[in-house]
């Protein structure tokens, strides 16, 4: 049974000035309608088109992560040309991927209902900020975070989360406090970093696969929700 922190959700609102988002997931399923599946045998075609798939061993060809073939290769050769180009392949895919994501229920009026009330928003996330920016235009949300939107970066890739820089970047930059800021994510990476830097964590599981590998992250269960409906409620008792 998944419970809701109905009890708690008021109070992590009242302490919360400063809300860092993770983008998919939390914000929408960019994967929904270009599967990430899809995407990651894109990244492996590519790779054949300029006779580098030889590198890659047969578990590395046939995985459905679509950023598993990039941090591969990133580890591998560091800076190198190869994962410049392999990195903005990516990034073209997560364009397209933008174009046919679908939104978090309740997600957009709960952004927008916390601005209102005076929060100041980022985004944190290992995809693409201009898919990010692109995603946010089309529903009218990227004021709202503008210009904290902090993604993966072609010669950073060492800080893609769970390393927590993406989000010491977003705090420094609002100037925020940990103890003010509040981290919705939904992965174990996300619950990682968040700890890393002292921020209050609260896991969105939009399915019990989710919901059990945050539990398994050791996110405690009064800190997960499975739909942000209760949390906009709280947000919107504090007009």
């Amino acid at each position: 049974m998944v419970t809701h922190p109905i009890e708690s959700l008021p109070k992590q609102v009242a302490l919360t000035r400063h809300i860092l988002f993770d983008f998919d997931g939390p914000i929408c399923r960019l994967f929904a309608g270009y599967s990430a599946a899809d995407i990651a045998q894109a990244q492996v075609k590519w790779l054949e088109v300029h006779g580098r798939d030889g590198l890659l061993t047969e578990q590395e060809r046939f995985s459905p992560d679509p950023h598993g073939v990039l941090g591969t290769f990133a580890k591998r050769y560091p800076g190198s040309d190869l994962v410049i180009g392999l990195e903005e392949h990516l990034t073209q895919q997560e364009l397209l991927a933008a174009k046919y994501a679908y939104p978090t229920p309740f997600v957009d009026v709960l952004i927008q209902t916390w601005v209102a009330v005076g929060a100041r928003m980022a985004i944190v996330t290992n995809n693409s900020p201009r898919a990010v920016a692109d995603y946010l235009g089309g529903r009218g949300l990227l004021s709202c975070f503008t210009p904290h939107i902090y993604g993966r970066v072609a010669q950073e890739l060492h800080h893609l989360k769970p390393h927590p820089e993406t989000l010491n970047r977003a705090l420094r930059a609002m100037g925020a406090a940990p103890a003010s800021s509040l981290m919705i994510g939904d992965s174990e990476s996300d619950y990682i970093a968040a700890r890393a830097v002292g921020v209050r964590f609260l896991g969105y599981a939009r399915n019990p696969r989710k919901r059990q590998e945050l539990l398994d992250a050791k996110v405690r269960p009064e800190n997960i929700l499975d739909s942000l409906e209760p949390l906009l409620t709280a947000v919107r008792a504090q007009r």
